[in-house]
């Protein structure tokens, strides 16, 4: 199968790249450098895109099958002030309506666009378990979320199956939170944050890929699947598990107020609560590899 995928060099898109060419998929990465354009050392296809312009190669979009839109500045990169908030929400808006307009104006579109959002849509939840039947929430992350979604709706017109993969925490070593909350567990000095009561969906980087291949190879599932592990943990037990797992303690604790100074705005994601369930994942027969914080936790290791 031809598979195009933006965010390749991401730490999720990196990962299902690997794997799809492991498996002989024929992967077309988008690209924003002329350089990585044409044919790659690793038996990828750069085709050229700007975002931000609302530009794509369509040529380079001819013939493949299905797409995997994960491009989006990181949430977690850096404090938030105004300007990075409009990036946050550029980034993934106008990004998803350049792709959604390519593959709707292609001769022959792909059979589905797996156009990425996160579990940011349901807002904070609390200790209310939530799965995609849900609203979205009213804050910041929520309200990019639903414009996320919304900017596919023309390859939805075309035709297209679009499925919205709302992601929880990836943990991982390579990236992302794991890459900065591990380093600190390795060394004794790892801890709860705030009250530690807030509830983590979290999911290994092995099952995301694994869900994201399950979602181009099932027909029946469109719109909103929540790509979350099975059991939302919250950051007390994960950081338990953590613990646990690398044989060291974990008793520091940050208090909520160091967090706002540090983080700011962004402070209320990490010190609120998503128990968030993939029901939709599950239904339709999914199987994850890592169901609880230890088995998470090793294979982030």
């Amino acid at each position: 199968m031809r598979i195009a995928v933006t965010g390749s060099t991401g730490l999720i898109g990196s990962a299902l790249v690997r794997s799809l060419l492991a498996d002989g998929h024929r992967v077309v990465r988008l690209v924003r450098r002329r350089s990585r354009t044409g044919p790659q050392p690793d038996g990828t296809v750069g085709v050229g895109w700007n975002p931000h312009l609302m530009q794509v190669d369509p040529a380079g979009l001819e013939g493949v099958e299905a797409v995997v839109h994960l491009a989006g500045a990181g949430v977690g990169d850096r404090r938030w002030s105004e300007s990075y908030k409009r990036e946050i929400r550029d980034s993934r808006v106008l990004g998803t309506e350049t792709i959604a307009g390519a593959l709707a104006a292609l001769k022959e579109p792909p059979r589905v666009l797996v156009s990425g959002s996160a579990v940011g849509y349901y807002g904070q939840t609390g200790d209310r378990v939530i799965d995609e039947r849900d609203p979205a929430g009213g804050d910041f992350l929520a309200s990019v979320c639903v414009d996320w979604e919304a900017a596919a709706r023309p390859a939805e017109a075309a035709g297209i199956r679009v499925v919205h993969p709302r992601t929880g925490l990836v943990l991982a070593g390579g990236g992302g939170a794991g890459a900065r909350l591990l380093p600190l567990f390795k060394l004794g000095l790892g801890g709860r944050l705030g009250s530690g009561d807030q509830y983590w969906s979290v999911i290994s980087l092995d099952d995301e890929v694994a869900a994201l291949r399950f979602l181009i190879d099932t027909p029946e599932l469109s719109g909103p699947v929540n790509l979350t592990g099975p059991e939302p943990v919250t950051n007390r037990r994960l950081t338990e598990a953590i613990g646990r797992v690398l044989g060291r303690p974990t008793a520091f604790t940050v208090p909520r107020f160091a967090l706002d100074a540090v983080l700011g705005e962004m402070a209320v994601e990490v010190a609120g609560s998503h128990r968030v369930v993939p029901r939709r994942l599950l239904e339709a027969g999914f199987e994850f590899r890592h169901r609880d914080p230890e088995s998470v936790v090793c294979a982030a290791l």
